[in-house]
């Protein structure tokens, strides 16, 4: 450790004048709506590379993986579990630049957003429910960062801020997280501040004005303390124009920071502490036409006969989508549109090695603020003139853990601890097109009756966590490891939920006594109810998992593990569904425990002199009283709420290679096949084309064209039993390759190189009850990159999406099963360039 450092302070000091001057040049706030989040600026730490160092005595000639999935440094070769590591150069590189991206090289991962709080992160197809999002269930896919539980799914859309590298776990991880997941987690390590002075800057510009600044300084700033600071800016226009406010749409707008200070008075004692915050704030998220499928509703119910009923109310208005192609990106939106977004919060990290082992303490405060404004009818009608739920949350969490390292015993021992309190306050409203577009007969044509029709919510949750959990692992010989794990969590949940309806006069109305059919007020109670509730449970769960790995030879481990996991019990918060008599089910306010038997086997090997690794992975996952997200798309009755599922199976198989050829070569590739089906759900909402009939999915003819049946019984729930999950493809594929070439370049020594990365998924359903009108394209994305590099300058060229491929990320059933869908087209051909130095 150098004993003083007066030069190295006055080096940071113009070091944080050049970064200010990098994020003015590269991204000037210049307009609120032109930005979006700064990435990773990725600086391996000294203790990572001095553990890669060690690793396998120097043996290894290949590019050697520290993890830390076990809690410990280990070579991601000796994990005896399925995970993907992505570097923090890679992230870079490939432009993955968020967890929503980074399923681009992670096949096994799905992530699909329609905005921040509505995002689905999940693993082999399990984690969290497909469709609207509610507080009152927990993640499946836990996201941590340098230790912390991010609670919130928001926390996905967020960019990468000084990443070291990312793994993402698969399969339960309840016995060494200190917060349970059931399907995987996502493991994001930082790069921490170190005690010899470094620093990093880069600036990219491309199409779209897209600009993004990013930078970081680490340095000493005593004997026994050193500091890192890392920010990040990006902006871009936005890809989808509207002609309605005659604005680009769905921009980037971002802009993060991170702070940490390291405290180590002595060689076994080290105090990190860490703050961050970021913030999005683009117009987005908007939706564009994609199509209109009939359903089993009377022909003049249905989409195209509404659109004419609406243009016929109104003369001269002639309402018509700008384009029914979805790739010429238009839409006519015409409610305000906004997503500000807010994320951050402090932690503090101790790590004291005590005798033989290591105790760690992470003690953390993290919020979330979220403030959309959304056009929930997808249209340029004014039918829902306003729908938002802006929410505040607040999380604590303490977690202390103990690492023992044996000849023969390893363990660590854990207890965890997480409070969090939710606050929401919705609004939705009705519009001057709503009566004409969901009313029939006299009412139909009284604009009154719908028109500045309201529902307040008011909803909050609390929710409270208590685990201890272990996992032992016994070296029985050198080559055979036996790893038990349990785990004992309680949890309580507790919410309360208040809808107040009041008429376009501002007047609160009761739908209770039922109001007399055919009357306004039937008709307004209709779409929406006043409600409350306030549902309250807890549980206790014992769960446990055994893992057998042995070494077939130095270079090959096999291991198989089996784990009795769960997902703790939901609590209904975005409103209640309605019985036949449109009477409130109370009894759906709480949604029982998922059950969870996970069965795994694999395979992972090293050869070629320790260049080239390959690793398989065969996996099933059987649950019980899967939590879902299901939605009846009626307009305003209920934004989605949570049931369970009887019985739903998650098979496959996973493999991954990766190659480093020689100093001029190195390739990747992972693949995926993923078999994801509702084994029994007889109680699921009905996909649109049978809203309006009696049909059951069995029963779905293959042409609708003769759709238009009369108006019968609708039934409220469908049995959806042997159909695949909604956002699972069975196939999913990976790859990259980069070559290069040495060159001496203005007077510098470097290389030359070319990179390729790609990645497909076949095609997938975007409805929580498959759909023949949701049913998304497989499609093949392709990435180039050419550079020059050198000591301490990268400078390169990108294009992605280089063959300009259409493709959607998501598909949306419009509420009130008109047969409309909207959609979220994926980006076209982008291309740019980047210049990073370090030093």
């Amino acid at each position: 450790m150098t004993a003083k450092y007066p030069s190295a302070r006055r080096r940071l000091q113009a070091s944080l004048l050049t970064l200010s001057f990098l994020l003015a040049l590269g991204a000037t706030p210049a307009a609120a709506e032109e930005t979006e989040a700064g990435a990773a600026v990725a600086v391996s730490t000294a203790g990572a590379a001095e553990a890669a160092d060690q690793s396998d005595d120097g043996v290894s000639r290949g590019d050697v993986i520290i993890v830390t999935a076990r809690r410990r440094q280990e070579t991601a070769q000796e994990v005896p579990l399925a995970i993907s590591v992505v570097r923090g150069d890679s992230i870079e590189a490939t432009g993955n630049f968020n967890v929503v991206k980074l399923q681009q090289l992670a096949p096994t991962l799905q992530v699909y957003t329609s905005n921040p709080r509505n995002t689905s992160v999940n693993i082999r197809g399990l984690g969290v429910p497909f469709g609207l999002t509610s507080d009152g269930f927990e993640q499946g896919v836990g996201i941590y960062v340098d230790d912390v539980y991010n609670s919130r799914v928001a926390a996905a859309t967020f960019d990468f801020l000084d990443v070291e590298q990312v793994e993402v776990l698969r399969g339960p991880q309840g016995t060494l997280y200190g917060k349970n997941t059931t399907a995987g987690a996502i493991n994001i390590t930082t790069n921490q501040p170190t005690f010899d002075f470094e620093g990093r800057a880069e600036l990219s510009v491309g199409n779209l004005n897209y600009r993004q600044a990013k930078a970081a300084i680490s340095g000493p700033l005593s004997d026994t303390v050193a500091a890192r600071l890392a920010i990040a800016a990006t902006s871009r226009r936005g890809t989808l124009y509207n002609v309605t406010s005659e604005r680009w749409i769905n921009e980037q707008d971002n802009l993060g920071i991170r702070g940490q200070l390291l405290f180590k008075p002595s060689e076994t004692l080290s105090i990190t502490l860490s703050g961050d915050y970021s913030k999005q704030d683009p117009e987005g998220y908007g939706t564009t036409y994609v199509r209109v499928g009939r359903t089993q509703r009377a022909l003049s119910r249905q989409y195209d006969a509404l659109v004419a009923a609406v243009n016929a109310a109104n003369p001269g208005r002639n309402y018509a989508v700008p384009s029914t192609n979805p790739y010429d990106r238009l839409t006519d939106l015409d409610a305000n549109l906004n997503a500000g977004n807010k994320i951050g919060g402090v932690s503090a990290r101790v790590k004291w090695d005590v005798g033989p082992g290591t105790f760690t303490s992470i003690t953390a405060w993290r919020f979330w603020d979220w403030q959309p404004e959304n056009d929930r009818d997808f249209t340029g009608l004014s039918i829902v003139s306003k729908s938002q739920n802006p929410s505040q949350q607040d999380q604590y969490s303490q977690e202390f853990r103990y690492n023992y390292e044996g000849d023969k015993i390893d363990f660590v021992v854990g207890l965890f601890g997480f409070k969090q309190r939710i606050d929401t306050q919705g609004t939705e409203q009705q519009g001057a097109d709503a009566s004409k577009w969901s009313l029939t007969g006299a009412l139909a044509n009284d604009p009154g009756v719908l028109n500045g029709l309201t529902a307040t919510n008011t909803q909050y949750l609390k929710s409270t966590s208590a685990a201890l959990f272990g996992q032992l692992s016994w070296k029985v010989t050198d080559a055979l490891t036996i790893q038990p794990g349990a785990r004992l969590n309680y949890d309580k949940k507790s919410g309360f939920y208040q809808r107040v309806v009041t008429n376009g006069a501002g007047a609160v109305i009761s739908c209770s006594p039922a109001p007399a059919a055919g009357t306004a007020l039937a008709a307004q109670c209709g779409v929406y109810q006043p409600q409350v509730s306030a549902p309250s449970d807890s549980a206790w769960n014992f769960t446990y998992d055994f893992n057998v790995n042995y070494k077939v030879a130095p270079d090959i481990l096999a291991y198989a593990t089996y784990a009795k996991s769960f997902k703790t019990l939901g609590i209904n918060q975005n409103g209640l569904p309605l019985n036949a008599d449109n009477s409130v089910n109370y009894d759906a306010s709480t949604v029982k425990p998922e059950s969870i038997n996970h069965f795994e086997v694999g395979l992972k090997t090293q050869f070629l002199d320790r260049r080239a690794t390959f690793n398989l992975s065969a996996f099933r996952t059987d649950i019980r009283n899967f939590q879902a997200t299901v939605n009846g798309g009626q307009f305003g009755t209920v934004r989605g709420y949570l049931a369970n599922a009887e019985k739903v199976r998650s098979q496959g198989i996973e493999a991954d290679f990766k190659i480093v050829a020689s100093d001029r070569f190195t390739a990747y590739a992972n693949g995926a096949y993923t078999d994801a089906k509702y084994k029994k759900f007889t109680n699921a909402p009905c996909p649109p084309e049978l809203s309006g009939g009696t049909l059951q999915p069995k029963d779905q003819p293959a042409d609708y064209s003769n759709a238009g049946i009369p108006n019968t019984p609708s039934p409220r729930q469908c049995d959806i039993s042997g159909q695949r999950l909604p956002g699972v493809s069975k196939w999913a594929f990976s790859y990259g390759a980069e070559a290069n070439v040495p060159v001496t370049l203005l007077a510098k020594d470097g290389q030359v190189y070319f990179g390729i990365d790609g990645n497909y998924r076949s095609h997938w359903n975007s409805n929580a009850s498959p759909s023949i009108y949701t049913n998304v394209k497989g499609y093949a994305l392709t990435n180039f990159r050419v550079g020059f590099r050198s000591d301490g300058v990268d400078i390169f060229g990108w294009v992605r999406n280089a063959f300009d491929v259409n493709y959607i990320e998501l598909l949306q059933v419009a509420p009130g099963n008109t047969g409309l869908i909207a959609g979220t087209v994926g980006d076209a051909r982008t291309w740019g360039g980047t210049v990073k130095f370090s030093f």
